[in-house]
C-alpha cells in the first residue's frame, strides 16, 4: 500500500504489516493520465523486477542499466536529469479506464518503484510520477516481493 498523504509505502504480508517505508511520490499530486507527470491511484500489480544482482546506485535508463554508477559527479555533469537508480519494480494498473489501457495506463506510462539518489529527500512529493525509494529500503522491499504481487496507491 502506497498512500501519497503519507509518503509511505506499508508492506503487508497476509494482512500483517511487515515494514515501513519512507517514499517520494510526484511533485504534481496524483492523477492517472498520460503526460500528467502525476502519481496514479488504484489497484496495480508489480509486472517487471529489474536489476537484480546489479550494484548500488547502478542507473538505468528505458529499464536498461547503463553502467554508470551515480555518484554526485555524475550529478553535476547531467542536472536535469531524473535518476532512476539500483533497481526497478514497474507497475501495472488493474482497472481498466482507472489505469489500465487508453489514457491512463500505468504500464504505459513507465510506472516504477525505483531507487534515487541519496541527496534526494523522502517523505516530500518530488518525482515525476513514480515512486522514489532509498536504495537501500528498495533492495530489502525488490527481496520480499515478486513480480504479481498487489500495489494499492491511494490519495
Amino acid at each position: 500500500m502506497i498512500s501519497i498523504q503519507h509518503q509511505q509505502l506499508q508492506l503487508f504480508s497476509h494482512d500483517e504489516l511487515v515494514k515501513t517505508y519512507s517514499v517520494s511520490t510526484a511533485l504534481k499530486g496524483s492523477g492517472n493520465l498520460k503526460g500528467s507527470y502525476q502519481t496514479p491511484l488504484g489497484l496495480h500489480y508489480i509486472r517487471a523486477k529489474i536489476g537484480s544482482g546489479h550494484p548500488v546506485n547502478s542507473v538505468f535508463v528505458g529499464r536498461r542499466p547503463t553502467g554508470e554508477i551515480y555518484s554526485p559527479q555524475l550529478a553535476q555533469t547531467q542536472p536535469d536529469r531524473d535518476w532512476i537508480l539500483t533497481r526497478i519494480l514497474w507497475l501495472c494498473g488493474r482497472e481498466i479506464g482507472i489505469n489500465r489501457l487508453g489514457q491512463v495506463d500505468s504500464m504505459q506510462r513507465y510506472i516504477y518503484i525505483h531507487g534515487t539518489p541519496e541527496s534526494e529527500p523522502m517523505g516530500v512529493p518530488r518525482s515525476h510520477g513514480c515512486i522514489r525509494m532509498r536504495n537501500d529500503d528498495l533492495i530489502e522491499l525488490f527481496e520480499q516481493v515478486e513480480c504479481g504481487t498487489g500495489v494499492e496507491i491511494v490519495a
